[in-house]
């Protein structure tokens, strides 16, 4: 499979790169797609959740009142779940969200994603570029050029090479830029275009082709 290969100023530069047909045509499976959103999803989350029982709120064990001949029923103590101000009855606590997913599942899942990309035609590949410092306004002028000023738009850059791009792009929220070996589905996915370096995309056929 061809590309053609754009440079930063939107002009195509009659260049192609060529792909494996797997990297964008490869069956896609949406359940596996769903499975790996849902792992992402859930690794982000803290787990951090915590609400005091009512061994843990601070109050006396002395009961409210005698417990028979009163013509109601028992009361315990204050710390009871019932009163106001008492524990919870089975309340959050502290857990790990986070689950397993197989290599091979986790890289179909990509593969789906990177299909249904190429099918709505919101894939481009650009020359490689860099900034020699962290500029906002640059990041700006290369999005208006790309005609992707008001659009999510996600950079896959070579390792290492993406540092000046991406601090100039923090500020920007509908941008996110970041490298090649760290592409999950839930990226892909989230964006309206990718814009891929022409190293970049090098690397994640080779990644593909090793997995």
């Amino acid at each position: 499979m061809e590309l053609k290969v754009y440079n930063i100023k939107g002009e195509d530069t009659g260049k192609t790169i060529a792909v494996s047909d797997s990297l964008f045509q490869t069956e896609p499976n949406d359940h596996v797609i769903w499975l790996n959103v849902k792992q992402y999803l859930a690794d982000q989350r803290q787990g951090t959740h915590k609400s005091k029982e009512r061994s843990e709120v601070s109050g006396s064990t002395r009961k409210l009142k005698r417990q028979k001949g009163t013509g109601g029923a028992r009361s315990g103590d204050i710390n009871s779940p019932i009163m106001v101000g008492g524990g919870r009855a089975f309340g959050p606590r502290p857990r790990d969200y986070s689950f397993k997913l197989n290599k091979k599942v986790k890289r179909l899942a990509r593969l789906s994603a990177l299909y249904y990309k190429a099918q709505d035609n919101e894939i481009k590949v650009v020359e490689d570029f860099s900034f020699e410092a962290p500029k906002t306004k640059q990041m700006i002028q290369v999005l208006d050029a790309l005609q992707l000023k008001d659009k999510k738009s996600l950079f896959i850059l070579q390792p290492n090479k993406e540092n000046f791009v991406s601090l100039s792009a923090r500020n920007l929220k509908k941008v996110r830029v970041m490298s090649a070996n760290t592409l999950n589905t839930y990226e892909i996915l989230h964006a309206n275009t990718l814009i891929f370096s022409e190293s970049a995309l090098k690397e994640l056929d080779k990644i593909n082709a090793n997995s």
